[in-house]
């Protein structure tokens, strides 16, 4: 039964108890120092243990434990080895400092916001404090799985934070791929042709192997990635695996390079003298960056231009001026939903010309004229 009791204390202060039943039959407390937050309190309480989500506030875990548990978790779940990294520096940077000791009962989406704001102060991007806020959900979420918290305050919060930034992807013009593709030289030139026509990530083409093109179909498979640590793992989602056209000067050059290719245990397409896992530091500043730059394909600071990546967005941007529907776009790049799709490259469907013919017309209709 819930009850709301007057209580004074031994200092003279008056504070309410709230008094319920938890799930478990045990009877529990907690004082407020207004009646009406008590009872507001009990309703909340109530609704949560009908629907078997609620988790007293004296068993509740504090964050700096329940981070730990979810730490614990990522690593069993073989999660590659930078990815637990970032997750690591988001708590011991972040989250313990600020709310560590905090019970993940007394987080709700106010003190999630505020903690967001204690971010912000302390000199973290909007895209650093997403991360981290988002790395805080994963702690509910992985909690709530424990039945150590009640929700995730996190779910659907929406963050007030400056969105300055272009969001559309820097692309490569054609006539600076063109200067890529014809100076382009060993390994280098099927890496750039692949990228370009294929939209492959700097990741799944150092994981790329032999066994995954298949010269008679024309087409390249991917189903593995090497990390920055140089691990071959999975890919980081399910849509990640998928098959992907080439076009003969792709078909081709491959051809050419895999003769010369360094062999190695992994059977990769761009390996290491040794035949490795080349390191994407190696692949941009020892052969992309010099090319850039002896191409004059540079930067006002005379700096090169791009990183693989930009290889990446070029092909994305070919496949669409080429009239791909969206779906297809995100099944060929990989993108876990349209979503994304549209927040890369949603600005390059548009159709100047329709959208201009759609503004004569609406004069034509309004004016006469």
């Amino acid at each position: 039964m819930a009850t709301v009791r007057k209580r004074k204390l031994p200092s003279g202060l008056i504070r309410w108890q709230a008094g319920y039943v938890d799930g478990a039959g045990e009877r529990r407390f907690k004082m407020f120092d207004r009646k009406a937050d008590a009872e507001a309190w009990l309703v909340e309480t109530g609704y949560a243990l009908a629907r078997g989500l609620h988790t007293p506030d004296s068993v509740s875990p504090t964050v700096k434990a329940a981070a730990e548990l979810w730490l614990r978790r990522c690593h069993d779940n073989g999660l590659e080895q930078m990815t637990q990294r970032g997750y690591r520096q988001h708590c011991d940077l972040h989250i313990l400092p600020l709310i560590g000791a905090k019970k993940l009962s007394e987080l709700n989406i106010p003190a999630v916001n505020a903690f967001a704001d204690q971010l912000r102060a302390k000199g973290c991007s909007p895209d650093m404090v997403r991360r981290v806020v988002k790395s805080l959900g994963s702690i509910f979420r992985d909690a709530q799985r424990r039945g150590h918290s009640n929700a995730d305050p996190t779910a659907g919060l929406k963050l007030d934070l400056p969105e300055r930034d272009d969001p559309r992807a820097v692309i490569p013009s054609k006539a600076e791929l063109q200067a890529l593709v014809a100076g382009a030289s060993g390994r280098l030139r099927p890496l750039v042709l692949v990228g370009t026509f294929c939209g492959l990530r700097a990741s799944e083409l150092r994981g790329l192997r032999w066994s995954d093109v298949d010269f008679e179909a024309r087409v390249v498979s991917i189903n593995q990635r090497a990390d920055a640590a140089h691990t071959i793992g999975r890919l980081k989602s399910k849509s990640a695996y998928r098959s992907i056209p080439m076009p003969p000067i792709v078909l081709n050059a491959l051809r050419e390079w895999k003769l010369a290719c360094p062999k190695g245990e992994l059977d990769l397409v761009f390996p290491n003298a040794i035949g490795r896992v080349e390191s994407y530091a190696n692949i941009v500043t020892r052969d992309f960056k010099p090319l850039q730059k002896a191409l004059g394909v540079a930067s006002e600071t005379g700096e090169a231009k791009f990183g693989l990546h930009a290889l990446r967005h070029a092909c994305a941007s070919l496949w669409i001026e080429q009239g791909m529907n969206p779906k297809r776009i995100q099944k060929l790049m990989g993108h876990s939903s349209i979503t994304l799709t549209f927040d890369r490259y949603g600005h390059l469907f548009s159709d100047a010309g329709a959208d201009q013919r759609a503004a004569e017309e609406i004069q034509r209709q309004l004016l006469g004229c």
